[in-house]
């Protein structure tokens, strides 16, 4: 398992995005313009970092992430849905891990990822490489009323970072990329049987990269625990195709 050697500051105060502001990842919306509409983001320890040996120290006392409830009945639904941005799938309160002293319960997952043409969509990066995409599992401390509360404090929130590479047809990732039909356009939703997201998630939880960072979109807070899975999950190209024919525009991550 592994830590950042450097600690990350985090600010006792966090500061609530405007409502009504916009953003995107080009254009005169794009991140280069973030900073002037979300103060945060021009921050100086802000998520995504590149994981690279320099900054990485072995840290003895992380334990293996522990996941509960990962396990959903396919009698129950989860709503997959477009915001513009990205694809996010709700989870239900049920699903939560634990890192002492607290628990961190599920609120959603959401994904990352390039265009068709260059593929290098992932917001973290290993040694100076992108992955093709990025999942980020999103839960909130148990000691707040929701996620909104949450993600205002500075131990607020805990994600899980997955890195997606291509390889293999996954039929666990297919649960999602089936459905995205459905959602091709911002503001669609669609209700989809629940299944084991536990099989989207590496299967060594015991090697990951972990650091104290930020929301990596506006408004950019920095209330989050970051657990970054070393090992990526493989997804098969026509997946990666698919995916970025159903979706794309200015959804994407480049």
């Amino acid at each position: 398992m592994y830590r950042l050697l450097f600690a990350v500051v985090v600010l006792p105060v966090i500061q609530a995005a405007s409502e009504g502001q916009s953003w995107a990842y080009t254009g005169k919306e794009g991140e280069n313009s973030w900073a002037t509409k979300y103060s945060f983001c021009g921050g100086v320890y802000q998520s995504p970092l590149d994981f690279h040996g320099s900054i990485l120290q072995y840290d003895s006392t992380l334990k293996p992430i522990q996941l509960y409830g990962y396990n959903a009945s396919s009698t129950d639904y989860f709503t997959v849905s477009n915001n513009g941005h990205t694809v996010s799938v709700s989870l239900p309160p049920s699903m939560y891990i634990e890192i002492p002293p607290f628990r961190y319960i599920a609120a959603q997952l959401h994904f990352h990822w390039g265009s068709l043409a260059g593929h290098e969509g992932s917001e973290h990066c290993i040694g100076g490489k992108r992955f093709p995409a990025e999942m980020h599992i999103v839960h909130y401390n148990s000691k707040y009323v929701d996620i909104g509360t949450a993600m205002e404090v500075a131990d607020g929130l805990a994600v899980l970072g997955i890195l997606i590479e291509v390889g293999s047809f996954n039929p666990a990732y297919e649960n999602i990329i089936s459905q995205l039909a459905h959602i091709k356009f911002k503001g669609q939703k669609f209700n989809i049987p629940g299944f084991n997201v536990r099989h989207l998630v590496p299967e060594r939880l015991d090697e990951y990269y972990r650091y104290e960072g930020s929301l990596t979109t506006p408004p950019c807070n920095p209330s989050v625990l970051w657990s970054v899975f070393r090992n990526p999950v493989f997804i098969s190209e026509e997946q990666v195709t698919y995916w970025t024919n159903k979706i794309g525009g200015s959804v994407f991550n480049q």
